[in-house]
């Protein structure tokens, strides 16, 4: 049976993760040294040894979480598990995009290390007295209700999608605060301030996206080999030109999840696996099955070993003919 891939992104990252990857996998230890010589620092020492507060500054979150989601793919290629179609939930589309066949390992580590390194840098320089620009989860509340109340609050923008009753905001510290007491008073059930280090997918982001730009326009984007959905249409892409364009634009746009996972269950997925750290992806999908409930499908997580090697078990137990 083949799969649908969801790559997980920044906020799933844990110290040690991949470890049991790396330790059964010689092709995934190439994949960190790879990281490590196109880094120029060692990755397996950040991503196994790291405490949290390392693996959570951008610059170094999105070059573990790119190299452990490609050490689960590579470890499910092992086990004999394809995937078909392909999305990522933003820094997790880079992932996907070498699963598609769209970027290569040389190109794809110092793509994401630079990206982290300019969202850092655009976030810091937009901190304040009142703290650190950030985002913060909104719960109880449906996505056109949040953009509504936004529109009211400078500097607030709706950021991720991320399940029907959650989005999280985008703003600096002065706007998610005004944002937060102005979501309470339309009814959100919770807001929660994340431990996030910056203000990710809206227009706060631009001088970020526009490094990054000038840092893709020399890099070949080849056409993808399978359907890859883009955070910013919610829309399997076909080129390799418009990919590299939704890059960029990702930066500046929502993650629009929901709308994600509605367009690849019309196009007939059979099953998801959540390939990399942690099970964050397969808790929006039990969200979405809530206001779906006539969907018959699950999110499998598949980033340890013992993931792997259950999903293998079943595999196998598919493929025995009964007498």
């Amino acid at each position: 049976m083949r799969y649908s891939f969801l790559f997980p992104g920044q906020g799933a990252q844990a110290p040690g993760m991949g470890k049991d990857l790396f330790d059964r996998s010689e092709d995934v230890r190439g994949l960190f040294r790879l990281a490590t010589e196109s880094c120029g620092f060692d990755v397996a020492a950040l991503v196994f040894d790291g405490t949290e507060d390392d693996l959570k500054k951008t610059d170094n979150t999105q070059i573990a979480i790119t190299v452990t989601n490609l050490a689960a793919a590579t470890v499910l290629r092992e086990f004999g598990i394809e995937s078909d179609r392909l999305a990522g939930f933003s820094l997790g589309e880079y992932a996907a995009l070498v699963e598609a066949g769209v970027l290569d390992l040389q190109t794809v580590f110092p793509v994401v290390r630079l990206r982290g390194q300019v969202m850092e840098q655009a976030s810091r320089a937009l901190d304040t007295e009142a703290g650190p620009a950030g985002m913060t989860a909104v719960l109880g509340l449906d996505y056109q209700t949040v953009n509504s109340v936004l529109e009211q609050v400078p500097d607030a923008y709706p950021g991720i999608h991320n399940s029907p009753a959650q989005t999280v905001v985008s703003g600096t510290a002065e706007a998610l605060t005004a944002a937060e007491e102005a979501l309470k008073q339309a009814g959100a059930r919770r807001v929660i301030r994340l431990k996030v280090s910056g203000p990710f997918h809206c227009p706060l982001m631009s001088k970020a996206r526009d490094e990054l730009e000038k840092a893709l326009a020399g890099i070949d984007f080849k056409d993808p080999c399978k359907p890859i959905y883009s955070n910013v249409t919610a829309k399997a892409v076909e080129s390799g030109l418009q990919l590299k364009r939704f890059c960029v634009e990702q930066l500046v746009a929502p993650v629009l999840w929901v709308a994600t996972m509605d367009q690849m269950v019309a196009d007939g997925v059979a099953g998801f696996l959540e390939v990399g750290p942690g099970t964050v992806l397969g808790g929006l999908w039990n969200a979405w099955l809530k206001a779906n409930t006539g969907v018959m499908l699950q999110c499998t997580p598949a980033g340890t070993l013992e993931q792997i090697e259950a999903l293998d078990t079943v595999e196998k137990s598919r493929s025995v003919v009964s007498p």
